[in-house]
């Protein structure tokens, strides 16, 4: 188990981690997602030991992490951008790793150089940026890691390896209960493969919670009237997170189940209502306005 607490990160006068807190439980699969400059892979880079905390504390297993080797073996990050020395080929990074981490498997490393069509003595850093991020899987998965932690890992990857890469994380979580956090703009390839999500954003955390949860608690709903009622409010007491008219037809995002605003939607007298769960795609655009990240402001600019 990992334990955030109160911790916060900063360069200069930059807070890049505002006080954070939450727990990531074994055997779990969660996301980072967020505005750029959120702070999501200054919290990987925390939670993997790479740089120190300014205030607070990372527990993993009981154990405080930064400068503690044994807890760090039981840890891989794979960054934004996977970092090889110039010589670096598959075969010679696995004799150094056979050295550095205690749990490595020659089995599993010849299993995925197997499954993953790579050259092992080719320098890594002549390969293209999706074969670089399967040579950086190879290398994090054969070091049998509890706990992995990933930025960006889909990108560059074509679909089959993407398919096959989600295939083999949930095959890791499912039969040896490692956990897995991934930082990703890809919101798609999250919703099919994590448990609980995190959406940050400057620096601070927003909002946690389950996937299905999370779909649970908002809604798109079209509601299109013959004539739209004279109101001052059309949709008082409806917890509205977003709307936009086109004419007698309005489009809502709103908070709740339909059990809590279809009555009231109802009431109305509306020729049509209809409502839907959001995509996590359309959940972190909604919460990223609520927090003042107005896409239609930016664009307009």
């Amino acid at each position: 188990m990992i334990e955030i607490r109160n911790l916060t990160k900063k360069f200069d006068k930059l807070t890049a981690l505002n006080n954070i807190s939450f727990n990531v439980s074994e055997g779990s699969v969660v996301g980072l997602v967020g505005s750029n400059g959120s702070g999501k892979s200054t919290l990987l880079r925390v939670l993997s030991g790479v740089y120190q905390p300014d205030g607070g504390e990372i527990i993993v297993d009981g154990q405080e992490l930064f400068d503690n080797y044994i807890a760090k073996g039981e840890c891989y990050f794979i960054p934004d951008f996977p970092y090889f020395y110039n010589n670096s080929t598959l075969e010679n990074t696995a004799f150094l790793y056979r050295k550095l981490y205690p749990n490595w498997s020659e089995e599993i490393f010849n299993k995925f150089c197997s499954v993953f069509p790579i050259n092992r003595k080719q320098r890594i850093i002549n390969m293209s940026k999706g074969m670089q991020r399967q040579a950086a899987l190879i290398l994090a998965l054969s070091t049998c890691p509890k706990y992995l932690f990933l930025d960006e890992i889909f990108d560059g990857l074509d679909p089959v390896v993407r398919h096959l890469l989600k295939k083999i994380l949930i095959d890791a979580v499912c039969e040896k209960g490692v956990t897995v956090i991934i930082a990703s703009h890809n919101l798609r390839e999250l919703e099919d493969l994590c448990d609980r999500v995190c959406l940050m954003h400057m620096g601070n955390m927003l909002m946690e919670s389950d996937i299905d949860a999370l779909r649970q608690k908002m809604r798109k709903v079209q509601v299109a009237f013959t004539q739209i009622p004279q109101r001052p409010n059309l949709f008082e007491g409806i917890n509205v997170v977003d709307v936009w008219q086109n004419g007698n037809v309005f489009n809502l995002t709103i908070r709740g189940t339909e059990e809590s605003f279809m009555p009231q939607l109802n009431a109305l007298e509306p020729a049509y209502i209809s409502a839907l769960p959001l995509t996590l795609e359309e959940i972190f655009i909604s919460e990223m306005e609520v927090a003042g990240y107005d896409i239609s402001n930016i664009v307009k600019r």
